[in-house]
Order: C-alpha cells, then sequence, then structure tokens
C-alpha cells in the first residue's frame, strides 16, 4: 500500500487536505485491491452453492470464474491507480459485490429457465454470458472515462450540450413508433435488431452535467426571495421558470413513455440539486406539488395509469388482468417465502415471477436470501452511495459538489424506485438495480457514473500543490551595517518657521590640536551639545565617523575659533 511520508499508521483523514502544509492523504489503494479480491471470493462462493443445490456438476471452472472477475477488477484498479491515486478505495468494491451478486443471479434463472424450457420441449439461450460480455465493455468505457477526464470541472464547458443531447436522447423513444421502442408496454427501449438499447439511462447523467452547471452560474436567481406568504418566503414568479420546465418534462416523459419511473427519477434529482443549491426547502415543497398535480392530472386522463395504481392499490384483485398485479403478486409471495433467512442460493423458484432477471431481481435475492441478504445489498447500495456523497462534500469547487451530490443522489434514487415498486410501496416503475439486473445501458451508464463519482473523489482527496515560500531578504547584522550620518538643519533650516536652506558644511577642523566644543560657560555663542552625546565640554569624535577619539579637555582650553559657523553638529 502506498502510503505518503508524514501520515502515522496510514490513517485516513475524514475529509480532502485543503492545508498545503499538511500531510498528504493515505490513497488506500491495496485496501481496494484486497476487497475487489474479497469480491471475487463471494462470487466464487455463490456459484458454489447455486451449482451445488442446483445439483450441477462441481468442476475447477467455477474458480476459473473467480479468477477471470478478480483479473478484469484488477485491471480497473490499475487504472484506478494510475490515473486517481487519491479516489475513495470503497466505491469500486461495491460495485464489484453488486456486479458480483447481480451475475450469480441472472445465471441462477437461466438454469431455472433451462430446465422449464427442457420439460416442455424447447430450447433456451441464457443471458448471463451476455452480461459478462456487458460487464466487460463497461468497464472498459469505465477506463475510458476515468483517463479522457482529467478534471471533472471540464464538463462544465459543455453542460449546454449535454442538456440539448439529454433532452433528445429522453423524449427520443417516446416519438418513435411502438414496434421499434416499445417493450412490455413501456416506451423506453430502442431496438437495432440483435440488441436494444435504453437511452434514459444516459440522458440521466447528460441532464445531472447541465443542471449541475446551470444552477452554479444561475444560483442568484434561486436564492431571492419573493413574497411571504404565512411566514413562508416563496420564490419569484419569474425565477420558477426552470422547475416548471422540469416538470413539464418530466410530465411529458411520463405520459408518453407510459412509465412513472424516469419520470419520478429525474425530477427527484432536479429537486435534489435545487435543494442543495439554494439551501431553501421551498423548492422541494413546489416541486413535490407541482409533480402531484401532474401525476393526479395524469391518472384521470389516461388507463394505463390507472391500471399502475391499482395493481398497487391491491395487486391480488387484478391478479388475473391482462396488465394486471400477477407480477407485483408474485414478487410479494417470493419475499414472504423467503423470510429472514431465504430459502438459500439455488433452493428457492424466483423464476415464477416475470422478468426476474431484470425488474424484479431483487425479488429473487429477497427469496434466496431472505430479508438479511436483501437488507445486505440495499446496505452496500446506500454505502456506494454515502462515499460518493462524501467525495462531494469534500470536494473545492461548487460544480464538483452538485455534480458529485447529484450523481450519488441518482444512483439512490433509482434503488429506492426499484424496491419501492416490489414491495408495493409505491406503484411498479420499469427501471432496472443498478449493477445487478441484467441490461447492457444500465451497465454502461452506471459505470460511467462510478468514474466520474471516482474523479471527484480523488480531486477532494488530493493534496493541493505546496506553493514555494518567497524568499526572505536577509538582513545584514547590526554590526556589520553601514552607518550614516545625518547632518541636523539649523533652527532656520528646511521644515523651520523660516524656511531657509540648510547651513553649509562645516570647514576641516583644526589639526593644531583636538576640536572642542565649548562648554556652557565658555565664551562662545552657540554652546551646544557634542555630536557623540558626552556631556558638555567633552572632546567629540570627527563627523566622518572617525574611529579617533580625542582627550578629555577641561571647559578653559577651547581653541576653536569664536563665533563662526565651524561648530560641530550632529
Amino acid at each position: 500500500m502506498n502510503r505518503p511520508l508524514g501520515l502515522a499508521g496510514g490513517r485516513e483523514p475524514g475529509a480532502a487536505t485543503t492545508n498545503p502544509g499538511g500531510a498528504a492523504p493515505a490513497t488506500r489503494r491495496g485496501t481496494e485491491l484486497l476487497m475487489l479480491a474479497f469480491a471475487a471470493v463471494i462470487l466464487t462462493s455463490a456459484l458454489v452453492l447455486v451449482d451445488a443445490n442446483q445439483e450441477q456438476e462441481l468442476t475447477l471452472a467455477i474458480v476459473w470464474y473467480g479468477l477471470a472477475y478478480l483479473a478484469i477488477f484488477a485491471a480497473a484498479h490499475l487504472a484506478v491507480r494510475r490515473w486517481a491515486p487519491y479516489a475513495d478505495p470503497l466505491i469500486l468494491p461495491c460495485v464489484a459485490v453488486l456486479n458480483g451478486i447481480g451475475l450469480v443471479m441472472i445465471y441462477r434463472i437461466d438454469l431455472a429457465l433451462a430446465e422449464r424450457a427442457t420439460q416442455v420441449g424447447r430450447d433456451f439461450s441464457g443471458v448471463a454470458p451476455r452480461q459478462v460480455m456487458w460487464t466487460v465493455l463497461a468497464l472498459a468505457l469505465f477506463l475510458a472515462v476515468l483517463t479522457t477526464i482529467k478534471d471533472h470541472r471540464t464538463l462544465t464547458r459543455y453542460s449546454y450540450t449535454a442538456g440539448l443531447v439529454g433532452l433528445v436522447l429522453l423524449a427520443l423513444p417516446a416519438v418513435l413508433p411502438s414496434a421499434i421502442s416499445e417493450v412490455n408496454g413501456a416506451k423506453v427501449w430502442i431496438k437495432f435488431g440483435f440488441f436494444s438499447l435504453q437511452p434514459g439511462e444516459f440522458a440521466k447523467i447528460l441532464l445531472l452535467i447541465f443542471f449541475a452547471s446551470f444552477l452554479v452560474s444561475k444560483r442568484d436567481l434561486f436564492t431571492v426571495a419573493g413574497k411571504r406568504v404565512f411566514g413562508v418566503e416563496l420564490p419569484r414568479a419569474r425565477d420558477l421558470g426552470p422547475i416548471i420546465i422540469a416538470a413539464g418534462v418530466c410530465l411529458g416523459i411520463f405520459v408518453l413513455q407510459k412509465d412513472l419511473g424516469p419520470a419520478l427519477l429525474f425530477f427527484g434529482v432536479v429537486l435534489m440539486l435545487l435543494y442543495v443549491a439554494t439551501e431553501r426547502f421551498i423548492w422541494v415543497a413546489v416541486g413535490l406539488t407541482m409533480f402531484g398535480a401532474g401525476c393526479v392530472l395524469a391518472y384521470t386522463l389516461f388507463t394505463h395509469v390507472q391500471q399502475r395504481v391499482a395493481n398497487w392499490i391491491d395487486p391480488l384483485e387484478t391478479y388475473d388482468d391482462p396488465g394486471g398485479g400477477y407480477q407485483v403478486a408474485q414478487a410479494l409471495f417470493g419475499l414472504g417465502t423467503g423470510g429472514v433467512m431465504g430459502t438459500g442460493l439455488g433452493a428457492g423458484r424466483p423464476e415464477t415471477v416475470p422478468e426476474a432477471n431484470t425488474d424484479f431481481i431483487l425479488a429473487g435475492i429477497g427469496e434466496e436470501l431472505g430479508f438479511i441478504g436483501l437488507a445486505a445489498m440495499l446496505m452496500v447500495y446506500l454505502l456506494l452511495g454515502m462515499r460518493g456523497m462524501r467525495g462531494a462534500l469534500a470536494v473545492r469547487d461548487t460544480f464538483g459538489k452538485l455534480l458529485g451530490g447529484g450523481l450519488a443522489f441518482a444512483l439512490v434514487m433509482q434503488v429506492f424506485v426499484v424496491a419501492g415498486g416490489i414491495t408495493k410501496l409505491i406503484p411498479m416503475t420499469g427501471i432496472t438495480s443498478p449493477f445487478l439486473s441484467y441490461g447492457g445501458s444500465s451497465l454502461l451508464a452506471n459505470y460511467i457514473l462510478v468514474a466520474l463519482l471516482l474523479r471527484i473523489s480523488d480531486a477532494a482527496r488530493r493534496p493541493q500543490p505546496q506553493s514555494r515560500p518567497r524568499a526572505q531578504q536577509q538582513q545584514a547584522p547590526i554590526a556589520e551595517a553601514h552607518t550614516v550620518m545625518v547632518q541636523a538643519p539649523s533652527a532656520g533650516g528646511v521644515g523651520g518657521p523660516g524656511g531657509h536652506a540648510p547651513a553649509p558644511p562645516p570647514p576641516p577642523p583644526n589639526r593644531s590640536g583636538p576640536a572642542t566644543y565649548p562648554g556652557p560657560g565658555s565664551s562662545g555663542p552657540t554652546g551646544s551639545a557634542p555630536a557623540n552625546g558626552g556631556q558638555p565640554g567633552s572632546a567629540a569624535s570627527p563627523a566622518n565617523g572617525a574611529n579617533g577619539t580625542g582627550s578629555t579637555e577641561s571647559d578653559n582650553t577651547t581653541d576653536s575659533p569664536q563665533g563662526t559657523e565651524g561648530e560641530w553638529k550632529a
């Protein structure tokens, strides 16, 4: 493990080092590698349990699968060590655990579906190998983003372009014909023959970049208070434009795509960014009110919305209806069968739930791993979101704070929407569980999200470059300093009352004897004090600072001329 000098014990500080003179934080890349190895062990052990409970042959191929999984994430670890050495050490291992459990569950459901197809004499092709391929491609895209974006602040240059492209991707499936965009009643796909793409996953990240940059540049518009009604400061009417546009876009998506999930996710992230940027809860209240009003309007106008709500209220009543509550009811039966401890990996029947490897994969985990296993998966999601939020709070620039917080919140919000639909907390949606569910679009987009979170956390924990201290001008010691003699002006000199010019320099001293100052009792006209500050009547040193010292004379021995300007003045 790389441990910079000066950090006792290699402890990781709680926040980014902002003191240029402080010790640099530990990179903790060795800890990350150990946790990635632990994730590979979890994957291998889960595969052994599945094959054992499904009465499959246990071979060394399972070990090779585990080693291959560790190898591809070790490549990602080396990229992080090279291009983001100060990134958070927990983000990548959390992703590896979630992705590994997802691969195991998809493989386990493939075994059950293959057995059912054999019983009815049909051919079946599993999707687990495709998910492995998508994982490799997603990690390659992760490496490309991490190496290309050296500084997350460069994304602000393309914020409006990202917003435009994001809106186009979000609305594209809704305007395309149903033959190439609709799957299971939801128009959120674009089918290209041999594979499908869900553009809303990528639009989520692009719109986050746009809104984060927009709120940084226009933050003052949202912090100005308007009229005060019942003690609450309402926003000004002209400042409601962005949130009205966001609500309109979400309602349009909801209506045209026949899916609540993307609309709820998008609008929730926008409200979160507004609250973080302005710290005013009134924006959240206004946004929720507008979204609720839009949902009520959509319920009264569209039959498919009414069907979703009916399935949510009582899935057993619409159990046998086309598009009814069969799927939700089967998921609830599976969760009830699993109980607290679960039936065990490979010992349940998750294949009885339609779309068990995509939208309802959490139901299969809850059945075979029980409440404990499902809660553990949710805790890993929570830990991943919390570490992303931590990096967002510690980064020094406002754009990084908003972007990192929005990305982490989008991840947690997506898990809430999926888990809420499965457990009948909210109406069922059509979005997938990040890193767990089968789907290439979700994996590609979420690995881009993780790369951006790592880039932001690296900027947050990276110590600032130390500035060179200014070279101080060394002053000579007092003993070696030059002595400058200043001639005192006369009473009428410059600055005096008369404003006359200073007196001319004195003539050279009398070489016949030591120059003395006339004492106060002498017949000289001035009687000024000696230049060296001695007592009157004592010998004075020469005015040029020579080292000669005169002998002490009595007050009577004044042989300097009287009444002339040849007296020495300090």
